[in-house]
């Protein structure tokens, strides 16, 4: 399996790129801002999910399909980034009071993790990044690859949790201080949603 070496510098390459802005922190420390500190670490872990997806697709040769496949990536990203103009314009017609989702918390988490595993599945690019980044830190001659590169995900996921987590604390604790003006609470929901139809835009123009 994976050397201690390739371990440590697999693990500070992940969290470098974890803190690097990116669609994903910014998705989190958006959704932190707008519902709390759980909501942001719930849509963390959400994403990290879709990683687990992304680590699997690498490790057993899907993922090579959107790289070959013009058509499978186009596909991809205009669902994913559809989800995000929806995302968008539910943000820009909430009033301060329903963007809160306190009604039903239970439901509200769940919506939340299914927003990070959707936000994270229907990117491409991060399957093709997994494609073109996890392979450089695997040894032949250190056992199966397709081993080596569950490994090595995971290893990123964790880099993930420990760097987006942080953000989500970081993104909650703003937008409790934002929350107590009503002005400035819909003021965060329209940068919310511009941030998200940003997001959108960025992931239209990606190519592979």
């Amino acid at each position: 399996m994976l050397s201690t070496e390739t371990i440590s510098a697999f693990f500070l390459a992940s969290t470098l790129l974890a803190i690097a802005p990116g669609p994903d922190n910014v998705f989190v420390l958006t959704q932190s801002a707008l519902h709390g500190k759980l909501s942001g670490l719930v849509v963390m872990f959400g994403l990290c999910t879709g990683l687990l997806l992304h680590t699997g697709a690498v490790a057993f040769g899907v993922a090579v399909l959107f790289q070959a496949s013009a058509l499978a990536f186009t596909l991809l990203k205009v669902i994913g980034a559809g989800y995000l103009l929806y995302l968008a314009w539910q943000v820009f017609r909430a009033s301060p009071e329903q963007i809160q989702m306190n009604n039903n918390p239970q439901r509200s988490l769940a919506t939340l993790y299914r927003r990070g595993i959707i936000m994270n599945v229907t990117n491409p690019k991060v399957s093709i990044f997994f494609l073109a980044f996890l392979p450089q830190f695997a040894d032949p001659e250190r056992g199966s690859i397709s081993l080596q590169m569950i490994a090595l995900g995971g290893i990123f996921i964790i880099a993930t949790i420990l760097v987006f987590g942080a953000v989500a604390l970081v993104g909650g604790a703003l937008g409790e201080w934002l929350n107590q003006s009503a002005r400035a609470q819909k003021t965060m929901n329209w940068a919310a949603g511009t941030v998200f139809v940003g997001l959108a835009l960025k992931l239209m123009t990606a190519e592979r």
